[in-house]
């Protein structure tokens, strides 16, 4: 039960916390759920990453869902999706009420002025904790060159990268190099 408690608090204030989107709550989450508690293995972390790309819904919600179905099985998943997800819902049914009334306030603009530039710092410090991570060797470097080309100068959808390069593992992982005896 103590375990419960921990886990759906941790969730309640991953949600509570993620300003700026998935990317910016990743290295947020890495240290709630992967660094500080150890409920899943790093390379786990990466996987969810790379999962959440390819599937429908935030970084967050999926973590969580994850990180309560192996801990608790099925209703773990869904309770702590629960969890990951009530507040930034209460918190947004009160902005849509108040939103118009405050939106040309000067204090609302000015904070907002601050988190957004803080945003990139978060999303820069997650690129490099999964980057750590994900960097084994230098064909995993060729997958990072290809997938930015990719994406930032021919504008290709991120999920057809993800699949591009998806393929280019299996041919690379195992074919090709099993076929020189580097694997």
């Amino acid at each position: 039960m103590e375990l419960w408690l921990k886990v759906c608090l941790a969730f309640v204030k991953i949600g509570a916390f993620s300003f700026g989107g998935g990317y910016a709550v990743l290295s947020f989450i890495q240290q709630e759920v992967v660094d500080g508690n150890q409920w899943i293995l790093p390379e786990d972390f990466v996987n969810i990453v790379a999962i959440a790309e390819m599937t429908p819904g935030p970084i967050a919600v999926n973590s969580s869902t994850f990180v309560g179905f192996n801990l608790f099985g099925p209703i773990g998943g869904v309770v702590c999706t629960l969890c990951v997800i009530i507040v930034p819902f209460l918190l947004a049914l009160l902005v849509s009420v108040y939103f118009t009334k405050f939106k040309n306030n000067l204090t609302v603009k000015n904070a907002l002025n601050g988190i957004r530039p803080a945003v990139i710092g978060l999303i820069a410090a997650s690129c490099f904790s999964i980057g750590k991570i994900s960097f084994v060797n230098v064909y995993s470097l060729i997958f990072f060159v290809v997938a930015f080309f990719l994406v930032y100068k021919i504008k290709l959808n991120p999920i057809i990268t993800l699949m591009v390069c998806g393929g280019l593992g299996i041919v690379l992982y195992q074919i090709a190099l099993p076929l020189i005896g580097v694997a």
